[in-house]
């Protein structure tokens, strides 16, 4: 059996998850793709979903982590904004920071564990 050598850390609102792992991965999939559907494509998600997690984060935070831009001639798309770009390399700071300071703990932990589920 694998173990997980992370912890999964989530900012929270209230009892809203205002940014976490999958918020983060979605993040750096619209600034790949350009938009929240390829994006949510890439992510193998509805576009629903995707586009419900970008309104979450953006009623989050003072300012919107991802722009949008509707369909027309030119079509739609989405970016990060420059709001959008701090707050992820922060988040991918502390959870770097957070393995490495349990790193040795869980380690333990988990040569206490069975394969067993």
């Amino acid at each position: 059996m694998t173990y997980s050598k992370t912890i999964r850390l989530r900012v929270m609102q209230g009892d809203t998850i205002a940014f976490g792992p999958g918020k983060a991965d979605l993040l750096q999939a619209i600034e790949r793709t350009g938009s929240i559907s390829g994006a949510a494509r890439e992510m193998e998600m509805s576009y629903r979903r995707a586009w419900l997690l970008v309104e979450e984060m953006n009623r989050c935070f003072s300012n919107p982590l991802v722009a949008t831009a509707t369909g027309g001639a030119r079509g739609g798309g989405a970016v990060v904004t420059e709001l959008g770009r701090e707050v992820l390399a922060r988040y991918q700071r502390m959870q770097k920071k957070a393995d490495a300071s349990i790193a040795a703990d869980l380690g333990y932990l988990h040569s206490l564990m069975t394969d067993n589920k």
